[in-house]
């Protein structure tokens, strides 16, 4: 039986088009759609580019009709990703679909979580307090902020030499090579699972300075 994922984003996308990418050529998982509260959000472009369905909703049909929820319950997704979605997911979604809702938060939660607590601003906040480590947390979603049980964690070295952009790529390096992985695991047993998670915890990454001019580190899903 083939496992749905539906992704919400906000920004740039560039999460949501590596996990569209990851499964692209599965025969038992596929993104069925992705959907955004941004109408000119990259994320909408890098999806139908991988001829992935995708939906644009304000904030009534998110939380005051059954708009996003009639939507979602058509799909019956296996698992819902909030990849840089940065609104609180509604309670009526959540009860809908009981542990299948999952965030990803740019820090090691719970460090630099909570509302406001997103993008740039968490990686202002991890060099401003001269962190050594910071990475990536998985986590079920509830009714507030970054407080669901975790499901994985994975950390990154910093230097004293770091500055708010190189943490984002070192971030953002993790979250492309752990979050497919992760999702597979939680969607696959592990007899029908080709990828594994490394069991190490810590990964020294050296990143050179990015010349992409367009990349935008503080919505980034």
């Amino acid at each position: 039986m083939e496992k749905r994922i539906v992704i919400f984003a906000s920004g740039t996308g560039s999460n949501a088009e590596n996990i569209i990418q990851y499964f692209k050529q599965s025969k038992i998982v596929e993104v069925s759609m992705v959907l955004t509260n941004k109408p000119r959000a990259k994320v909408l472009e890098k999806a139908k580019n991988q001829n992935t369905k995708t939906l644009c909703f304000n904030r009534e049909q998110l939380y005051d009709t059954d708009f996003v929820l009639k939507t979602l319950q058509k799909i019956n997704p296996d698992l819902i990703v909030l990849a840089g979605f940065l609104w609180i997911f509604p309670t009526k979604l959540l009860n809908a679909f009981p542990d299948k809702v999952i965030n990803l938060h740019p820090a090691l939660l719970p460090k630099y979580g909570g509302k406001g607590m997103y993008g740039n601003h968490v990686h202002e906040a991890v060099v401003k307090n001269k962190e050594a480590e910071t990475g990536i947390t998985i986590h079920y979603v509830n009714e507030a902020y970054d407080e669901g049980t975790i499901i994985a964690q994975k950390k990154v070295f910093l230097s004293t030499e770091d500055t708010p952009e190189t943490v984002a790529q070192k971030v953002h390096a993790l979250e492309y090579e752990y979050l497919p992985q992760i999702i597979e695991k939680l969607l696959l047993d592990n007899s029908e699972s080709d990828s594994h998670i490394r069991e190490d915890d810590i990964h020294p990454i050296d990143i050179p300075p990015s010349k992409d001019g367009d990349q935008n580190t503080s919505m980034d899903g």
